[in-house]
């Protein structure tokens, strides 16, 4: 059977309760199952000498990177408070990083040089993620101190760039769209620009002001975000070779402008972005190219992106596709991308040329690895959301939670063996709730066959945006088992550039998990094969010539350049021999 994905966007669901749908908060949640074993993993690596206060800042003034002030030491608080705050734990560096700060900076209150008489995009870029960092840990811990730290870096470096964003570069002839590594280079300088190889990194600051608007807002940091938000929607992604990393960043800032305004057309304009990007540069395992138009090497910063991106989208707008997006990014490119040691490294771009994946990089400790942290803690948080009377769960996994409705709660403990089979228990392990609840759980369109029940026995649900509802009381030791099948099935690529599909040309899909067939040489197929399942991770053809595994795996040591590692994720079909 093929299955299509299509995204459409359901404006429709703007209007009623979708809006008000959001994630619950991690002090809701306690994670088990593999979730927790990667974000503790992760959370080890993030405390590795490379990330203790004297390398985060080594001397007053340098970074880790000195083209990237801000950036090395942003990433780091970020990731450490969004996992501390996920995972419960007491991170052993963040509160001396944060009390480094006013000893680090400058006379003006930031990282790196004064700006004076040009605009270094990086610097910028760099400090978008400080003010996202310096953001979260104020919306979670209240410090007054680190309120200041923001306001100092919006009063005495964002600001006075207004006027110059709307002059931001964006004609792709005066771009150098063929030049960048890994770590992003100043290549050019176009008035009082200094440009960045990573095109398109000053919409990464505007993330950073953006959040910082909702703690320190003023008149005039909207007319800078307003500017800056103009700009982006001028640029040409796809003409001037965008950095995807620089472009996702740039689009969950309009989603985080819309929650602040309810401006509609943000929504539309993320959503219309996001889709060029799906279209244009996602890979076939679903990471990224790292800029557009260039399938050079995939890098995890984007693949957060991404996810969060099809989070969020989904939350505003009902739309289930956006939710199977996610699913997949979530154990086809995040999961792929986190190595043995915790860290996050690159891969090669999969696509209708290119059938192998392999690893490209073990690690990017300078930003992957940062970012790995915020995109698990996300994934946490992503488990659950709520809306008036209504627990959604749009992921399964191995978790606890507790749903609170005005002073009433329960709590509900959820095991599963997804993504391997489609069994979902959900005991109730307390509550005093005295009316009943929504409780909805998402119906991807992999699943087949679905029963619900409710101590054993069918229960009454309605069905709507591809999530199965029951509206029920929760009551001590009541159990809701949710039940699919799933199966392994030959999906036509979709061509990147052309449009359409490309002609018998398949993956293989079982459930939200892409197979592959392991080994560095390529083969094709005579016919679209049948296959039987003949382990939890293993698939083999009718006829045995075919043996598949998930390209899904929980940081194992064989994932790594020293192995050569590879797996062929796309398979020619040639059904006229």
């Amino acid at each position: 059977m093929k299955r299509i994905i299509v995204i459409a966007f359901c404006w429709f669901c703007l209007e009623g309760y979708a809006q008000q749908i959001k994630p619950l908060t991690w002090e809701y949640m306690e994670i088990g199952g593999e979730m927790r074993t990667r974000a503790l993993r992760n959370f080890d690596r993030l405390e590795t000498d490379i990330y203790t206060p004297e390398k985060v800042f080594p001397e007053k003034h340098q970074t880790i990177s000195a083209d990237w002030p801000g950036d090395y030491e942003g990433r780091i608080i970020l990731a450490l408070t969004l996992q501390a705050r996920a995972t419960h734990r007491t991170p052993k560096y963040l509160e001396e990083l944060i009390s480094l700060i006013p000893q680090k900076v400058n006379a003006k209150g930031y990282l790196g040089p004064i700006m004076q008489d040009s605009i270094p995009e990086q610097q910028l870029s760099g400090h978008g993620w400080l003010l996202r960092a310096l953001c979260e840990y104020y919306n979670w811990k209240k410090d007054p101190a680190v309120k200041t730290y923001i306001s100092n870096i919006i009063n005495n470096l964002a600001l006075p760039t207004k006027g110059y964003h709307k002059i931001y570069p964006i004609n792709p002839d005066e771009r150098n769209k063929e030049t960048g590594a890994a770590i992003g280079t100043t290549q050019s300088a176009i008035g009082r620009w200094k440009l960045s190889s990573d095109i398109g990194c000053d919409f990464i600051f505007m993330d950073g002001v953006i959040q910082a608007y909702e703690v320190v807002p003023s008149p005039a940091l909207k007319e800078l975000i307003d500017e800056m938000v103009a700009r982006f929607l001028e640029v040409d992604l796809v003409g001037i070779s965008a950095q995807t990393h620089a472009t996702l960043t740039g689009i969950r800032a309009l989603l985080r402008y819309y929650a602040i305004t309810g401006d509609k057309t943000l929504l539309e304009q993320a959503a219309s972005r996001y889709l060029l990007y799906r279209n244009q540069a996602m890979t076939e395992n679903y990471e990224n190219y790292n800029w557009f138009g260039r399938p050079e090497w995939t890098e995890p910063c984007a693949i957060v992106d991404a996810y969060m991106i099809a989070n969020q989208l989904w939350m505003y707008t009902q739309t289930p596709s956006y939710l199977e997006d996610a699913h997949h990014i979530y154990f086809n490119a995040l999961s792929h991308t986190q190595r043995s040691n915790g860290g996050f490294g690159l891969d090669n771009c999969t696509n209708s040329d290119v059938h192998l994946l392999s690893v490209k990089a073990d690690e990017a400790y300078w930003c992957c690895t940062m970012r790995g942290g915020e995109g698990l803690a996300k994934a946490i948080q992503y488990n659950y959301f709520t809306a008036n009377n209504t627990l959604y769960i749009p992921f399964f996994s191995n978790n606890t939670v507790t749903f609170t409705i005005g002073d009433h709660h329960a709590v509900i403990q959820q095991t599963t063996g997804y993504p391997f089979d489609g069994n979902i228990t959900f005991d109730v392990k307390e509550s005093d709730m005295n009316a009943a609840t929504n409780f909805a759980v998402f119906i991807p369109s992999w699943a087949k066959n679905v029963k619900l029940l409710i101590n054993g026995k069918k229960a009454k649900h309605t069905t709507q945006h591809q999530f199965a509802v029951i509206h029920t009381t929760l009551t001590k030791g009541m159990s809701i088992q949710y039940q699919f099948d799933m199966e392994a099935e030959a999906i036509p690529l979709v061509k990147k550039y052309a449009g359409g599909h490309t002609a018998d040309t398949y993956r293989f899909i079982y459930g939200p998990l892409l197979l592959g067939r392991a080994g560095a040489t390529e083969i094709s197929l005579q016919n679209k094969p049948r296959f039987s399942r003949t382990g939890e991770q293993q698939w083999v053809s009718k006829d045995k010539s075919l043996t598949l595994t998930p390209i899904y795996h929980l940081m194992s040591p064989e994932v790594a350049e020293k192995t050569g590692y590879s797996k062929q994720v796309i398979f020619n079909i040639d059904s006229k021999k």
